[in-house]
């Protein structure tokens, strides 16, 4: 899927279902980084299944088509599936974790700045506040550019991670609305 046509972001969203074992994860950020793909977003943890781990990973478009890369992905002994996620049709999340200066004089412009993005305030210090927001990432990216005017002391965001968007209609209903048609 070619995400450079206008209005979609310039990347791929890879979601790499692996056996959770020792050097998985090795082997896959290897095996993108010598096709030469730069990996701008990976997460990885285990999923509900102990046996697998889930990595999702952010793939830049600009060097080759992906194609490539999701075949001899596949053809890694520990990797179970691969899918390519749309962003249209997929829940994306990330966590940032930010502290931000904040003296007196610009507190209460920051707290309701927070507030107004559902943000949480983790720390309080003398001249810094740590906050923390979870959402879509272009949602982290518009609060991230909105706090570097009270000076950004330190960031870090933990990646994307993404899941297909559930059905939202039950199949057992079309076949109530055919019948009633």
């Amino acid at each position: 899927m070619d995400r450079t046509e206008p209005g979609r972001p310039p990347h791929h969203v890879l979601s790499v279902l692996v056996e959770n074992r020792s050097g998985v994860l090795a082997r896959v950020a290897s095996l993108i980084a010598r096709r030469g793909f730069n990996i701008f977003s990976l997460a990885v943890a285990p999923t509900d299944d102990p046996r697998f781990s889930r990595i999702t990973l952010v793939v830049d478009v600009e060097s080759s088509p992906l194609e490539q890369v999701t075949k001899q992905l596949d053809k890694l002994v520990h990797v179970v599936e691969i899918t390519e996620l749309d962003p249209r049709t997929s829940v994306e999340r990330e966590l940032l974790l930010c502290t931000v200066a904040a003296d007196a004089s610009v507190r209460g412009q920051v707290v309701d700045l927070v507030q107004i993005f559902d943000a949480k305030i983790l720390s309080v210090g003398i001249d810094c506040l740590i906050v923390s927001l979870e959402g879509n990432p272009q949602k982290l990216d518009d609060f991230e550019d909105l706090l570097r005017a009270y000076g950004i002391v330190e960031l870090q965001r933990t990646g994307r991670v993404a899941l297909p968007k559930l059905e939202r209609e039950a199949s057992g209903l079309r076949a109530v609305k055919e019948r009633a048609s």
